[in-house]
């Protein structure tokens, strides 16, 4: 695996640069939304049993694109960051890149063992992709696939953004964590890390963040009727309620049982 993924240059992070962070992070994943609409399923691009494939691929089309360009990115030094995560942790090459910046990690060691891409893997494909894109298949997989890796990738960004939550919420009050964190309670950790009113206001947020960018825009007339948005807005407060979030904090307790190791 390329370096340590301990991160760099993250000086005077503290939890109101990670809320603008994160907050920054929705526009991200509302766009990736409205651009993979833009195709619809083309489930030969993720069949691992096409005919069409050429027979020295394992796996499927998806998963020879992806893995091929997480390797380039690797040697550019994509995953010297601690912001990101690789789908192919084993597979990426060390970073061609030296690692710039002189500030001490922030997070702790622990971080590197923490990975749930696996989870967002499948949430995506089989979960998310059947509500963001309509039945069909275009022939334009290279595109599709482009569009599924960016969508992928800021998803991931923004769920292992989690660490960075996490480590912030325990330097903030070491005391309130470290007795759930000896006792190996998630329960108590996942209690400690929940937050109704702000899950309810980001969910607002991000429905609202929805219907406004995916608006059809005219030269005439209102642009108003929900009619007229390029996704559901819903679908957007519901991928942060069922996926996001859960999935978000989840990372927070991982890191957090590991945290005084």
């Amino acid at each position: 695996m390329a370096g340590s993924n301990n991160g760099y240059d993250h000086g005077g992070v503290t939890l109101e640069t990670v809320r603008t962070s994160l907050i920054r992070q929705e526009d991200t994943i509302v766009f990736c939304l409205i651009e993979r609409a833009k195709f619809p399923r083309n489930p030969t691009l993720y069949d691992e049993t096409s005919p069409g494939l050429p027979t020295t691929l394992s796996g499927s089309l998806f998963h020879f694109i992806f893995k091929e360009t997480e390797a380039l990115q690797s040697k550019v030094g994509r995953y010297l960051s601690a912001e990101e995560n690789p789908f192919f942790p084993d597979d990426v090459p060390e970073s061609l890149v030296p690692a710039t910046g002189k500030f001490e990690p922030f997070l702790h060691p622990v971080a590197d063992c923490i990975n749930v891409n696996e989870k967002i893997w499948d949430v995506y494909l089989n979960q998310l992709l059947p509500l963001v894109a309509v039945e069909g298949d275009d022939g334009n997989y290279a595109l599709t696939a482009a569009t599924d890796i960016h969508f992928l990738q800021a998803l991931s960004r923004r769920i292992h953004y989690g660490k960075f939550v996490a480590e912030v919420k325990f330097r903030e009050a070491p005391d309130d964590y470290t007795p759930a964190i000896r006792a190996k309670d998630r329960d108590a950790l996942m209690k400690l890390l929940t937050f109704e009113a702000v899950e309810e206001m980001v969910k607002k947020r991000v429905e609202r963040k929805a219907r406004e960018f995916s608006k059809e825009v005219k030269a005439n007339g209102s642009d108003d009727d929900p009619e007229n948005c390029k996704v559901d807005p819903s679908l957007m407060c519901r991928l942060y309620a069922e996926w996001v979030i859960p999935l978000t904090k989840l990372v927070e307790v991982e890191y957090l049982l590991r945290r005084l190791d």
